[in-house]
């Protein structure tokens, strides 16, 4: 899904050299530099899991601190701490002030292997990697495409994903070849905002915190399309479906992981072996179509 491109480090003041995967940011505008704006998003109903992880969480853009990232440091603590960007439905956004999505569900069978309490930093996305690098959370979960140039480690995968195309419902644009010379709407730091302006000839990206936001300026004609991670594409579709369409092309095939700290490798073990027990056991299929219906990644 979402990929931390070069762009969005430099964002970070020279705190990391890196380039990992994802969404969100700055200041919104139809530029080509950063631009931030405000929108909200709906929220499906989740299961009981999801509501007492929201309950174990703290609140919407409150923010908590790891300290000491060793397993036992957390368990000692009582908490583990996660940090995420709740704009992304169905991985991660807020219904009222609870986490409701794919992520948080995830994150809460990681909490609950270690028998602590879940705790949520809800941030913009590109600031991210550096709550890892500051020690203000353990983990981060949001929608993150594995990058292998990566100045954070990333767990095994739990779910294939690409980049899809959205555009006005009466658009002549009917592929990717026909985005080249086209202002193209994407969120700050993710992998379609380095998709774009690395691979799309003569786009003018312009871009934001929200997906959200993308979408309203695509309607208002300000852009002439979005490129965003497929499933949140279809919920933005699905939202504003007289107005917007989504293209049956996908630009890209990324696999996302959950992030630690570059070296904390006990942790890591830990979230591939939660990982790897939901796969088993059923779970992670359970979680995956109570969001996404009948569709699975893996």
């Amino acid at each position: 899904m979402k990929k931390l491109s070069k762009i969005a480090a430099l964002f970070l003041a020279g705190a990391m050299m890196l380039s990992v995967t994802a969404c969100s940011s700055s200041t919104a505008s139809s530029s080509s530099t950063a631009d931030t704006s405000s929108s909200s998003s709906e929220a499906s109903e989740t299961s009981s899991e999801a509501e007492s992880s929201a309950d174990a969480s703290s609140e919407a853009g409150s923010s908590e601190t790891a300290e000491g990232g060793t397993v036992q440091a957390i368990k000692d603590r009582g908490y583990i701490v996660m940090s995420t960007n709740a704009e992304f439905e169905p991985f991660e956004y807020m219904v009222g002030e609870e986490f409701k999505g794919i992520d948080i569900e995830i994150s809460q069978k990681i909490a609950d292997k270690l028998g602590v309490e879940l705790r949520i930093n809800n941030t913009s996305f590109d600031s991210l990697p550096l709550e890892l690098d500051t020690d203000k959370c353990d983990f981060v979960a949001a929608g993150m495409t594995i990058d292998p140039e990566k100045a954070i480690d990333f767990s095994d995968s739990y779910f294939s994903a690409s980049q899809s195309i959205i555009v006005r419902v009466d658009s002549d644009i009917q592929s990717g070849d026909d985005l080249a010379g086209k202002k193209i709407g994407v969120q700050l730091g993710t992998t379609g905002d380095t998709y774009c302006t690395e691979n799309i000839e003569g786009a003018e990206v312009s871009r934001m915190s929200k997906g959200m936001d993308a979408v309203a300026d695509l309607i208002r004609g300000s852009i002439d399309a979005v490129v965003i991670d497929n499933y949140p594409a279809t919920k933005l579709v699905e939202k504003n479906s007289e107005q917007v369409k989504m293209l049956d092309e996908a630009l890209t095939e990324e696999e996302y992981g959950i992030a630690v700290k570059k070296g904390n490798q006990e942790l890591l073990d830990v979230i591939n072996e939660t990982l790897a027990e939901l796969k088993e056991s059923g779970e992670m299929d359970t979680i995956l179509e109570s969001y996404l219906g009948d569709e699975t990644a893996e």
